[in-house]
């Protein structure tokens, strides 16, 4: 796995898998692209600070970390 956070956008990413990727579909705020297989092989969540600041505070008090 490997991860990178773009500050000038505020984008984290979070690749998966090294699969060639066929297409994308965004949820919320997080884009997820997929192989031809469908199996996902990369996350792009925007507003990524905000994100990464309330997982910790979750995760600090013991909670479950949802995606945005």
């Amino acid at each position: 796995m490997k991860v990178k956070y773009s500050r000038d956008v505020d984008i984290l990413m979070v690749w998966l898998s090294e699969e060639p990727f066929d297409y994308a579909e965004e949820v919320d705020g997080v884009i997820i692209h997929f192989s031809a297989a469908g199996k996902p092989g990369l996350l792009e969540i925007q507003g990524a600070k905000d994100f990464l600041v309330g997982s910790l505070t979750s995760l600090v008090k013991g909670e479950e970390v949802k995606l945005p």
